[in-house]
């Protein structure tokens, strides 16, 4: 675990003793996968399903334990709960009703043999619930700051892959969120960081100056990684559907700049091309076909 200085407040200090856990995370196959929707369908309803039991551990931990006073600052299940979102998301990708897709073959084979990675997970959830609630909150950084960052880029990729529709949304509320205080979507990256500045400041609030728990929150923070990456590496991955991962966010391209020499001889371009225009008297479907060709030539001394 990296040595931080536990006199920060505990959002700083888990952004930067999280950073080797965080990295191996994203680097791994499974999340590479996950990141471009390279699972196969079937795959990627078992990986919700895992997800909706993961997330269930946590929220009805987190409802029973609502009035403990670190949780309480971050605790708004209608701005962050997922395990719903999950339900209808499966039952969508599914098309079978929300009320049955516990009975469909994956979900019951999942069920007869669990996998190892999300038994641990939600013991884990259930140890330190009934030892120090108080630690839910490393869990809650670690699920819901990754849904706000990392989950918006896999949202539009999904959609693609498997035939879901961005506008109506269906198949794709895992990833979505309303903006703070209001029942509105959130649709921009500005609608996020305000959500994620307001969950940070509720951990600080709620944590204080108590650098015991800190220590244990950091601890706690990299055990909630590990058993991500468990959950990862336990994904069936088809490595001919992988692909390197496609930045969302492209390069700027240069903003074209001209000198002063340039615009000084275009705008005496303008001026002379309209005395030209006024003087010899082109008017009508004339003047509009000589003031076509005078813009054509200003256009190209800008090129």
């Amino acid at each position: 675990m990296a040595t931080v200085d536990l006199n920060l407040p505990i959002s700083e200090i888990l952004h930067k003793g999280t950073v080797k856990s965080h990295d191996e995370v994203a680097k791994s196959p499974g999340a590479a996968a996950l990141v471009n929707a390279a699972l196969p369908r079937e795959e990627y309803v078992r990986f919700l399903m895992i997800l909706w039991h993961i997330y269930g551990a946590i929220e009805e931990a987190l409802e029973r334990h609502a009035a403990n006073t670190v949780l309480q600052p971050t605790y708004n299940p209608i701005l962050l709960a997922r395990k719903p979102s999950l339900s209808a998301d499966i039952s969508a990708v599914l098309q079978v009703p929300e009320s049955s897709w516990q009975a469909h073959p994956i979900y019951t084979s999942l069920m007869a043999s669990p996998p190892p990675a999300l038994t641990a997970y939600t013991s884990r959830i259930t140890d330190i619930e009934s030892t120090d609630p108080s630690l839910l909150l490393a869990h809650s950084y670690a699920r819901y700051l990754g849904d706000l960052s990392g989950g918006q880029v896999i949202k539009h990729r999904t959609a693609k892959a498997y035939g879901l529709d961005e506008q109506s949304n269906i198949g794709l509320s895992f990833y979505t969120f309303r903006q703070l205080g209001s029942s509105v979507p959130a649709t921009s990256q500005g609608d996020m960081k305000k959500i994620k500045v307001w969950f940070k400041a509720g951990m600080d609030a709620g944590v204080g100056d108590d650098t015991k728990l800190k220590e244990a929150l950091l601890r706690e923070a990299n055990t909630a990684f590990e058993l991500n990456a468990g959950l990862l590496n336990d994904l069936s991955i088809d490595e001919k559907l992988q692909q390197p991962v496609v930045p969302i966010l492209q390069p700027v391209p240069a903003e074209k700049t001209y000198s002063i020499a340039t615009v000084f001889s275009v705008i005496t371009a303008i001026c002379l091309a309209h005395f030209l225009l006024v003087i010899g008297g082109f008017t009508g479907a004339k003047g509009y076909s000589k003031l076509l060709a005078a813009e054509q030539w200003v256009a190209s001394l800008l090129s």
